[in-house]
């Protein structure tokens, strides 16, 4: 077998090196990012499945959970985004109640 330079100096396939294509996707990239709604998913038992075989019928010894954790990410900024949000929502909530005990005191 060549060494990937003299294939990458061949001429034929020199375009390969340039072209976005064939370019890895970078590690960042890999994961799908879920928000923390479908975080249950990471632990639920519902979607816990023990396989004993895989397709080919060789044995294994692995759950669906640890698949789901090498294509599935929880994205941390959703997370941060909702929290705060969720924050300002209390925050308006229990102002509109000061302004109703306010109101209410006042008639």
């Amino acid at each position: 077998m060549s060494s990937q330079e003299e294939i990458l100096s061949d001429g034929r396939f020199s375009c390969v090196a340039r072209d976005p294509r064939f370019w890895e996707m970078p590690e960042k990239e890999r994961k799908v990012k879920i928000d923390k709604r479908f975080r249950a998913m990471f632990h639920d038992k519902k979607f816990k499945l023990r396989y004993t075989v895989d397709k080919r019928g060789r044995p294994v010894n692995y759950t669906s959970a640890e698949n789901l954790r090498k294509f599935y990410a929880l994205s941390e900024s959703d997370s941060d985004l909702s929290e705060s949000e969720s924050e300002e929502l209390t925050v308006k909530k229990k102002k509109k109640k000061k302004a109703k005990g306010k109101g209410g005191a006042d008639s």
